[in-house]
């Protein structure tokens, strides 16, 4: 039986890095799905567009994220085209910024795949850091998240990738889905 293991937190948390690392770590090929490739499948004026994907500041530090129909429809795509990679006999490793009701959707496509949710964290002082260092991300995207991020969601394991370099925190992932 395939398995997907999938990464919920803001963005800038360090989603990527640790899925790559994981990837490394890991002795099972795990295919890495990310929110953005899929993002990155609209057309460009739908990217701040009511549509699409909408960004809105709502004070200096707070940008909130809004999905229009083609938005969400192309999120609901993402969720069911990772749940045919798993069953095709894929083994993933997802990243994606999930409310809970993106949780129990991705449950009930993934009914009879192994599902380990994992929660990401880290004090947004130093999220706000890797959004500046980036230099790809509005300045304030993380802290819009915050306000819904992990609330009403069971997690098999929550990390804080601050506490330890990407392949430190890989091995406890590999460690507590025996990936080894």
């Amino acid at each position: 039986m395939a398995r997907v293991i999938l990464f919920n937190g803001v963005g800038s948390v360090g989603k990527t890095s640790l899925a790559r690392a994981v990837q490394d770590a890991a002795a099972v090929a795990l295919l890495h799905v990310q929110m953005d490739a899929f993002l990155d499948m609209l057309p460009a004026r739908y990217a701040d567009h009511p549509e699409g994907i909408a960004f809105h500041r709502r004070d200096e530090s707070t940008v909130e994220i809004a999905a229009g129909p083609l938005g969400e429809r192309l999120m609901l795509g993402m969720r069911r085209a990772i749940a045919a990679l798993a069953r095709a006999g894929n083994d993933l490793i997802v990243d994606d910024v999930l409310s809970a009701e993106d949780v129990a959707d991705y449950r009930g496509v993934l009914s009879g795949v192994e599902l380990k949710l994992v929660g990401l964290v880290a004090p947004i002082e130093i999220i706000e850091a890797r959004e500046r260092a980036r230099g790809d991300r509005m300045i304030g995207l993380a802290r819009g998240q915050l306000g819904y991020m992990h609330r009403g969601i069971a997690y098999d394991l929550m990390l804080d990738t601050s506490s330890g370099t990407p392949p430190e925190l890989a091995r406890q992932i590999c460690d507590a889905f025996r990936l080894w």
